[in-house]
């Protein structure tokens, strides 16, 4: 194969070369006749396939895009918490994907949830980067499974829409490895997929188009990927510097004016034809898999893809409060339901912008409850709201006295709310996380009145509930839900399905909670990430700050118990068992996750962290076991001294929960990680030297040469010398003890000299 692309390039001609490097048009690259090369086509694709009718088209804001399936939005297949089930949407959008002439689908998303204003946040899948990157590992397997390839986006720390093209994220190096990049990562090693897309705002001070330290060192080198980077839509600003950093692709075509430049830059010698090359036969092999993906194919079944959008629904929608067994709805038992909310005819199963997708059908709320409850149960319908924001208290308070008479004389209520449409889309953020306050009065009006009153919500983030959750026994959260939602939720409200989504990200009393609040958005071109490693149910933790529900939080209508908590191995792996059984009396799902908390690291580390999680089905009274592989990243850190990931030996919490805040069993075990070698510099301090048994002894003779030779004697082993000195550089005491007998050199020059020994020490 490579020396079938090393004679491809070699036939090629620099303005050929040139061009290869960038789109056609809007969504297909660049073809080579001469040398039989076709175009490769894309199109948007992370909940469903958004093809327009010609390739000359955006298509985002018209509504004629071709039909295909609608599935679930990301924020809502992450509270699924299923490997498995995304793994099955990956490939039925590459069987989908074949069927409407597709090679590449730009997707999925995985940039981490740091606020709940973050406009996109409905196309991403979590707050934690462990169950972002199983998850998106598993749709991109799907996806490349049948042919299609996947483009992994936005690459990196694009957490907002606010300016985001002229936007630099300023993110310290742990903090971007362990939380930003970490997510990326896990999918580029474990499904390897054809194409990362760069995002559009700047990584500190540089855009990601040309960022030579994500796109080459760390991408590139570091994780050894060798597909195709390209550029999200007119995110390149440096042409050249791009090419040079891996930047394979720019989108969308033509880019007349880039392409002169590349030829004038390689005839001037500013960039070696070797790394165009090296761009364009990562193109050429792109297109050998792209072809070797039309070998594949099967039928494409509307209907089937449907039942799939219909059961990742299911599985991601979270029953968030059931007080007093309020669900299930029993239609035997129920005369009559007061359906309320003008979702509930009118639904919002997806955000805006370059996801949105034109259903091939859709199932309305409303008439899957009428559907649902049979004919035993009078359903009736009230607006509740207007879908507008215009303000008009006297048509909101009739609405209101309309649904709450209805919801007085039923024998239950349930309430369709959420953000109206077009409040989450790409291109920008959400100013608060409250639901309108229309909404809210509806709430309130119906649940004085009903004391069986269901709220379910439509949202693509955290939603505040602070002023009305009190009232309310009951609350589902079915997200964007696709196309099959409708179906979906009739079936959980009257127990046809056992809900068992979720929370992938926390949802906070108030939206001034959240750790990103003071910062978020940014300001004179910077926005600081100022809480650093502590998002999401991190900092909740941290701060021993309640949420309103926390991470992983989901109820079912039955109930598991957990036992058997066991653990083998050491530091090269750990082998964690243990036993979950299906106490209640319906079959359902579960999602056992497993924590770590590191008790003894020399860095500050969250309490714990996401380290892996298992979704089981059990029957009523069946117990299973669970077994868990821990390596030795899942106890890491990553060190910016040493410019690596690092596991210091000591005492680990391994924690089971249901949720985050939800612990059901945990064991503590020690393990005895390798020593690695510490990077010290002049300024070290004293106890960094103090604690390392290597370079201890090192600077002990260090000490009493200078006790030998100084008039002050300063012994180590004095409480008062530690408590003083301990968070000092060492140099410090050589700068007050030791000038009158470092006559040949200077402090600098001792300490620089007590490195070099340490080094010979460790090799």
């Amino acid at each position: 194969m490579t020396s079938t692309i090393d004679h491809q390039i070699s036939q090629m001609t620099l303005e050929e070369k040139a061009a290869f490097v960038a789109g056609a048009d809007m969504w297909k690259t660049a073809s080579l006749e001469r040398l039989d090369i076709d175009s490769i086509y894309m199109y948007d694709g992370t909940n469903g396939i958004r093809k327009t009718q010609t390739t000359n088209e955006l298509g985002i804001f018209a509504g004629n895009n071709i039909p295909a399936t609608c599935y679930p939005t990301g924020s809502t297949l992450g509270a699924s918490w299923n490997v498995e089930l995304l793994r099955e949407i990956g490939e039925a959008l590459g069987v989908e994907g074949k069927h409407l002439d597709i090679d590449l689908l730009l997707g999925p998303g995985i940039n981490m949830k740091r606020s709940p204003l973050g406009g996109r946040n409905f196309e991403y899948y979590s707050e934690d980067p462990c169950l972002s990157g199983e998850l998106g590992a598993a749709f991109v397997n799907g996806l490349q499974s049948e042919g299609v390839g996947a483009s992994l986006k936005h690459f990196a720390c694009n957490n907002q829409e606010t300016e985001k093209m002229a936007m630099s994220s300023e993110v310290d190096e742990r903090t971007l490895r362990e939380i930003y990049l970490n997510a990326f990562e896990r999918v580029v090693k474990k499904a390897n997929p054809w194409t990362i897309m760069c995002s559009y705002n700047l990584l500190n001070g540089e855009y990601t188009s040309e960022n030579d330290h994500l796109q080459r060192e760390i991408l590139r080198e570091e994780w050894g990927y060798d597909g195709v980077v390209m550029s999200d839509w007119t995110a390149v600003h440096d042409r050249i510097r791009a090419l040079k950093v891996g930047l394979d692709l720019e989108m969308p075509g033509q880019a007349h004016h880039n392409r002169t430049l590349i030829i004038e830059a390689v005839k001037s010698g500013e960039l070696a034809e070797a790394t165009l090359d090296d761009s364009v036969r990562r193109m050429l092999a792109l297109y050998d898999k792209v072809q070797a993906g039309k070998k594949l194919g099967k039928a494409y079944d509307w209907e089937a893809h449907h039942a799939l959008a219909y059961r990742a629904a299911v599985e991601s929608i979270v029953l968030l409060k059931n007080e007093s067994g309020t669900l299930p709805l029993r239609a035997e038992s129920l005369a009559s339901l007061a359906v309320i909310g003008g979702l509930a005819k009118a639904p919002r199963y997806q955000g805006g912008g370059s996801a949105r997708v034109n259903p091939t059908k859709l199932d309305i709320p409303y008439e899957e409850i009428v559907r649902v409850a049979g004919n035993d149960t009078a359903v009736s319908f009230s607006a509740g709201y207007r879908s507008d924001e215009v303000e008009d208290e006297a048509q909101d308070d009739a609405l209101i006295a309309e649904s709450v008479a209805l919801a007085a004389q039923a024998d239950a209520a349930v309430l369709f709310v959420g953000k109206p449409e077009g409040a989450e889309s790409e291109g920008f953020d959400l100013k608060d996380i409250d639901l309108p306050p229309q909404q809210v009065k509806l709430i309130q009006a119906v649940a004085a009145v009903q004391p069986k009153c269901i709220v379910v919500l439509s949202n693509g983030s955290a939603i505040a509930m602070s002023s009305w959750i009190d009232g309310v026994p009951a609350i589902v959260d079915m997200w964007l839900a696709g196309q099959a939602g409708g179906s979906a939720i009739a079936d959980i409200l009257f127990g046809l399905r056992n809900p068992s989504g979720k929370l992938s990200e926390t949802f906070p009393v108030k939206l001034s909670d959240n750790p990103s609040f003071l910062s978020f958005g940014g300001e004179g071109g910077k926005a600081v990430y100022s809480e650093g490693l502590f998002t999401g149910y991190r900092y909740y933790d941290k701060k021993e700050l309640a949420p309103q529900f926390p991470f992983g939080h989901g109820l079912s209508y039955t109930t598991f118990e957990y036992s058997g908590l066991s653990m083998s191995g050491g530091a090269e792996g750990v082998t964690v068992k243990c036993s979950v059984r299906n106490s209640g009396a319906m079959t359902g799902q579960e999602v056992v996750q497993l924590y770590v908390h590191d008790e003894q690291c020399r860095w500050i580390r969250p309490v714990k962290e996401l380290k892996a999680f298992r979704k089981i089905e059990l029957h009523p009274g069946e117990e299973t076991e669970i077994v868990f592989l821990l390596e030795p990243r899942d106890f890491s850190y990553y060190d910016p001294d040493r410019k690596q990931w690092t596991a210091d030996s000591g005492d680990f919490e391994i924690i089971i929960g249901s949720s985050s805040a939800d612990v059901r069993l945990s064991h503590r075990i020690l393990l005895e990680f390798p020593a690695t070698g510490f990077r010290y510099h002049e300024y070290s301090l004293l106890k960094e030297w103090l604690d390392n048994p290597q370079a201890s002894p090192i600077l002990m003779k260090s000490l009493a040469e200078m006790n030998r030779n100084s008039k002050d004697q300063v012994s180590i082993e004095e409480p008062g010398v530690i408590g003083f000195f301990g968070d000092a550089p060492l140099i410090k005491l050589f700068q007050m003890f030791g000038q009158d007998w470092l006559v040949d050199q200077s402090p600098e020059q001792y300490v620089r000299g007590m490195i070099q020994e340490y080094e010979r020490v460790c090799g």
